[in-house]
């Protein structure tokens, strides 16, 4: 078990922002596609969360810059918090689509992969504090298999959502548009589990 000097625990102070940020994102984004109301508003909220995260990430690289003990290896305290950056900024790219791309209504699977990045982040934010000392290594690894059985569930989601937009009775432009927003959510909860990665590496790293 490492031990950690009372200055270091901002990072993890951070670590927690930044999930509890990339899960706000994610019920957001459950709530515009089940509402389907107020678009633009409910858009400028998820942009608004995302320009948080991005303030929250920036001061993870500063302190790591002026920080000269740090209490995990310095690469895997940037590639955390990149990789939890990246959730929200792809939330965000998918709803900045669906409005660009004047989409009429939400489909299914759509709403199924934003509920898989609700689940998802929010197991991360409840093993985001176990991460300040490892004797709850055991927790941290079985909350990160979990994070794996929800990227698994997007695969198979995204894999379905494909073969019906595909199967020759939709417009070609429908095709583009929601082909293109459902590789987008499926790719935030593949960030879902670089996070896991990134934190059973850490784990590995200091138990």
């Amino acid at each position: 078990m490492f031990r950690l000097i009372p200055q270091e625990m901002v990072f993890f102070d951070l670590f927690e922002k930044s999930a509890k940020i990339a899960h706000d994102g994610a019920k957001e984004l459950v709530e515009l596609l089940a509402r389907w109301d107020d678009l633009p508003a409910r858009a400028k909220r998820i942009k608004d969360i995302e320009h948080a995260g991005d303030e929250v990430t920036h001061e993870v690289i500063e302190r790591l810059n002026t920080t000269f003990i740090t209490p995990l290896d310095r690469e895997d305290i940037h590639e955390l918090a990149c990789r939890l950056d990246d959730i929200i900024d792809l939330i965000d790219t998918a709803v900045n689509r669906l409005i660009l791309y004047k989409v009429d209504g939400p489909i299914d699977e759509a709403k199924q992969l934003a509920q898989c990045l609700e689940h998802a982040t929010g197991i991360i934010v409840e093993m985001m504090p176990a991460m300040r000392n490892m004797k709850h290594a055991d927790f941290v690894r079985q909350r990160c298999r979990d994070v794996h059985t929800q990227e698994n569930e997007g695969d198979r989601i995204e894999q379905h959502a494909l073969a019906k937009l595909f199967d020759g009775h939709h417009d070609p432009l429908f095709v583009m548009k929601w082909k293109n927003i459902i590789e987008e959510l499926e790719s935030a909860t593949d960030r879902c589990e670089d996070v896991a990665n990134a934190i059973e590496g850490i784990v590995l790293k200091n138990v």
